[in-house]
């Protein structure tokens, strides 16, 4: 598994609730996402800026999601350069869900 953390400055202008409409507005499309596990959205109304963290079940997958195209879109909407930084997820523990999720070694 992959966890992905991206991050974006928001324009100075947009306020939380624009912030969490825009989150709500895009959860089903993630929801539909098939080889997405979890996706925890994040907001700074400190530093002005917004993003998730993306449990995938490889890497593949992020880099297909958040591709050239989509980047474009996050200048276009927001004017900014989405940051985004990949990292090794061998377990989860969700007390929500009460359960671990372990990756299981391959080879």
């Amino acid at each position: 598994m992959i966890t992905e953390y991206v991050l974006f400055d928001l324009p100075s202008t947009m306020t939380r609730e624009q912030v969490v409409a825009g989150m709500r507005a895009v959860a089903p499309k993630w929801r539909a996402t098939p080889d997405l596990i979890r996706k925890t959205f994040v907001y700074d109304a400190e530093a002005g800026q917004t993003g998730a963290f993306y449990l995938w079940k490889n890497k593949a997958a992020a880099l297909v999601a958040h591709d050239e195209t989509w980047r474009r879109g996050v200048m276009q909407t927001f004017g900014s350069v989405p940051v985004i930084r990949y990292f090794e997820t061998p377990l989860v523990v969700d007390n929500a869900l009460q359960e671990t999720i372990e990756e299981v070694a391959v080879g």
